[in-house]
């Protein structure tokens, strides 16, 4: 039985966020250049996105460029920019055949105005399909988001709509890029780096991290799979003991279900 068969499709993760890292690192081992790296990394965008809509999976947030990003050399960034709106532009139309949704998170208003129109044409133009939200955050950051969110909070308290008792866990999420999402139930990680890089870290408070040494442009469905079987052989207690899980799913420990 290959992975895919093995995936229990009523155990499916809703959210998937992956940090796609390792694209300059292929790029060098090939002997190429950063940003043929970046090239074969949407590649391998198209192709796990697809696998995603074929599982069924509901959102899938790709962590596509930081704040921090913004810090690389210029020549890099520009070839960055102009590939991910040539590649929105140029995908659109396969997102409409597929029933895919083109979401963002982060701060575009850093964007050069250009790319920034092209893209949210392309978010715009897909806003009506139901199938899997693919989620991509651009200049984004989440130290940047949780400031934002305290920033509107802050503004609320002053205008007198917010008092100190009704900041809680819900109103904080309702703050966020992703109010409207649920939170990943999967983190994935490429390249080997065990940190989480300012990505998610309201939302990723119960989510399974999963660390793989496969580079970006290598991860293939078949790696996709392999981390959702790992995924679904964990036990997710939520605080809760593992004899709790139990009761209350009716599952042996290791095994659960949404």
């Amino acid at each position: 039985m290959d992975l895919k068969q093995q995936i229990d499709k009523a155990r499916m993760p809703r959210h998937i966020a992956i940090i796609m890292d390792g694209n300059g690192r292929w790029a060098k081992k090939q002997g190429l250049a950063r940003v043929f790296g970046h090239k074969r990394g949407v590649e391998t965008v198209h192709n796990i996105t697809v696998a995603a809509t074929e599982l069924g999976i509901e959102y899938l947030t790709l962590y596509t460029f930081s704040t921090e990003n913004w810090n690389r050399p210029k020549e890099e960034i520009d070839a960055l920019m102009n590939l991910l709106v040539d590649t929105i532009v140029k995908e659109t139309p396969t997102l409409m055949d597929n029933n895919v949704r083109l979401l963002t998170i982060g701060d575009l208003n850093r964007l050069p105005e250009a790319a920034r129109r092209k893209f949210m044409a392309c978010v715009e133009q897909t806003a009506g399909n139901t199938g899997l939200s693919m989620v991509i955050a651009l200049s984004y950051s989440a130290r940047w988001e949780i400031i934002n969110a305290m920033q509107t909070a802050v503004r609320r308290a002053q205008a007198g709509e917010l008092r100190a008792e009704d900041v809680n866990e819900q109103l904080v999420s309702s703050l966020m890029t992703t109010a409207n999402m649920p939170d990943p139930d999967l983190l994935i990680r490429t390249s080997g780096e065990l940190r989480i890089s300012n990505f998610l870290l309201w939302q990723l408070a119960y989510s399974e991290l999963y660390f793989t040494e496969c580079l970006w442009p290598d991860f293939t469905p078949e790696e996709l799979y392999k981390a959702i079987l790992d995924y679904q052989n964990r036990e997710r207690r939520f605080g809760k003991t593992s004899e709790q899980v139990v009761g209350r799913y009716g599952t042996e420990p290791g095994r659960w279900k949404n």
